[in-house]
């Protein structure tokens, strides 16, 4: 039996896995549970997601990917190993050829390194492709005719703008402040205001359940549970929407200005077609309530949401994966 062509997300937050074929097949936490003494791998995925603040004193559960790039290159080894063997699409005779997707500003020594990774893991041959043209793609946008197409992907560790045409991006901008960045900054807000420490966990739930960007468009409260910062004690405090929307501007704001920087730099041709079209948002920050509405005012353009924001680039891997000859050819 041959060896199936996989596609991977390689996100700071999630590994998403698109096999050729059958779609996407994978998707888990991109966290490993360690034991500190001895550097073994204990679990991968959501059982290592579920130990995060939650393990004694030996057991460490780690994030190897920080800011769309490799932070601990072993560690993203074993997790991609992991991930690859559970798909059982390496055999003795074959491996898969893979493509996997990268921030579109990481220097070649990173881009080297996400390559090796995926060697190690078992890739035959690795090919590298932009996450913002993979997102694109996977949002049904045709980035391959000559006309101008625009895409926010917002991911846990980064956020990728980019105006695209003729297949390759023209101009694009990666800034560190996505979905990771959204959970600190709810957190520092509490730690402030209410003197209640969270973990990182508690300031997902918040900004999923209640959270929003764009003013008074959402009024909800939820109960909050932390260690008090002076006593050291659990207290229970309530959180608002305003105040979720509060934390959360600073953050958004830096995407909005990255979105005008790269509008500003975009040829009048591309830009004419921008506004025709509109705006794509993609990622799991794409969820987030009220920033389509928030995104839309302040570029003066229309934005929508893709239809399926957190698997627009394993989806794309995908659609790349079929047409992966023509590839190796233009490499």
């Amino acid at each position: 039996m041959l060896s199936k062509d996989i596609g991977i997300d390689l996100g700071t937050a999630n590994v998403l896995i698109h096999l050729k074929g059958e779609g996407v097949v994978l998707n888990e936490p991109s966290v490993v549970a360690l034991d500190k003494k001895t550097r073994k791998v204990l679990a991968v995925g959501e059982e290592a997601r579920l130990m995060v603040g939650r393990t004694p004193g030996n057991i460490v559960a780690v994030r190897p990917m920080k800011d769309g790039v490799i932070a601990d290159f072993d560690i993203t080894e074993a997790m991609l190993t992991y991930f690859i063997d559970k798909l059982k699409v390496r055999t003795m005779f074959s491996r898969p050829r893979i493509l996997i997707c990268c921030p579109t500003n990481i220097t070649d020594v990173e881009q080297k390194a996400i390559r090796e990774a995926a060697e190690k893991a078992g890739g035959r041959i690795v090919y590298l492709e932009e996450e913002p043209k993979v997102a694109a793609i996977g949002a049904g946008m045709n980035i391959f005719e000559p006309s101008g197409n625009m895409v926010i992907d917002i991911g846990g560790g980064t956020t990728d703008v980019a105006v695209l045409s003729m297949g390759d991006v023209v101009t694009s901008e990666s800034i560190k402040v996505a979905g990771d960045m959204f959970d600190m900054s709810i957190l520092q807000y509490v730690k402030k205001e209410y003197k209640l420490l969270i973990g990182e966990r508690t300031a997902e739930d918040i900004k999923i359940t209640i959270g929003t960007v764009y003013p008074h468009s959402r009024d909800e409260v939820m109960d909050i549970r932390g260690r008090d910062n002076v006593t050291g004690l659990p207290r229970t405090v309530q959180i608002t929407s305003q105040e979720v929307q509060e934390s959360l501007h600073e953050s958004i704001m830096t995407i909005v200005q990255s979105a005008k920087n790269v509008l500003e730099k975009t040829p009048p041709e591309l830009a004419g077609d921008i506004i025709d079209r509109g705006i794509m948002l993609t990622g799991g920050g794409a969820l987030l309530h009220g920033l389509e509405g928030l995104l839309t005012e302040e570029l003066r353009v229309p934005v929508f949401v893709a239809e399926n924001p957190l698997d627009c680039v394993a989806i794309g891997t995908g659609i790349l994966l079929d047409n992966i000859d023509s590839i190796k050819r233009r490499r």
